[in-house]
């Protein structure tokens, strides 16, 4: 399988996914400069953690104007699958592939720890290998990543099953809100499946040494559909 990792200036993420797809799961990695104006031939997007352009203006918003996105958008427009994680999520918001918008952490903290996330859509290729109402541990690091959507955009979400991962406490509940997110929001995808965006970071919990391996069931989903031609 063939993916593109998109790197923007700021971009910090990059060697732990490319670690996951090519070290661990033997794939193709190819890095893509944001100033780049083709994806080739990639079978999977993924737009990684860290801070593109400093985080200047808001988060993701300048990434969002750069040469690569509008390949992306192409690309996702076509069903192809993408992969916003972190920054990468609030650069898909800051584009218009994804509904709602990034507010700085109700604390105005940064916050960087493990979190239970509860999977809450599995019909999509991204959590194809968990069960639905599974309980995952995945560390989020993020300032801004209190997500917002006004109600009515939020009861089209639910309706559509576009929430894919909510914060959870120990005990299964919706609930231990990190940063104050609407609904307890930690993940959602566009209505068609193939665009996901996430704060946790599948890819930081992939092996035991980190300390969580549940990471690794959404990156073998991914090549579980790209492999049978169903993404």
């Amino acid at each position: 399988m063939k993916f593109a990792v998109v790197v923007f200036p700021g971009t910090s993420g990059e060697g732990d996914c490319i670690h996951v797809l090519k070290g661990l799961l033997g794939h193709e990695v190819t890095i893509l400069s944001h100033k780049e104006t083709s994806l080739g031939d990639a079978q999977c997007v993924i737009l990684p953690g860290g801070a593109s352009y400093g985080d200047y203006l808001r988060p993701g918003a300048l990434a969002k104007s750069t040469p690569i996105m509008e390949p992306i958008r192409k690309f996702a427009q076509a069903d192809g699958l993408v992969l916003g994680v972190g920054n990468g999520f609030q650069v898909l918001l800051e584009a218009g592939l994804l509904p709602g918008a990034m507010l700085p952490n109700q604390s105005l903290r940064f916050i960087a720890r493990p979190q239970l996330l509860c999977v809450e859509n599995t019909n999509i290729p991204f959590t194809k290998l968990y069960q639905k109402g599974q309980l995952i541990n995945m560390p989020i690091a993020h300032g801004a990543g209190n997500y917002y959507l006004d109600p009515e955009g939020l009861l089209e979400l639910e309706g559509n099953g576009q929430i894919v991962f909510r914060y959870a406490d120990k005990t299964g509940e919706i609930g231990d809100n990190p940063n104050g997110s609407v609904g307890n929001i930690a993940g959602i995808t566009n209505p068609r499946g193939n665009v996901l965006g996430m704060m946790p970071h599948p890819e930081r919990s992939t092996e035991e040494v980190l300390g969580s391996t549940d990471g690794l069931a959404l990156f073998q989903g991914i090549v579980e559909v790209l492999e049978r031609g169903k993404a």
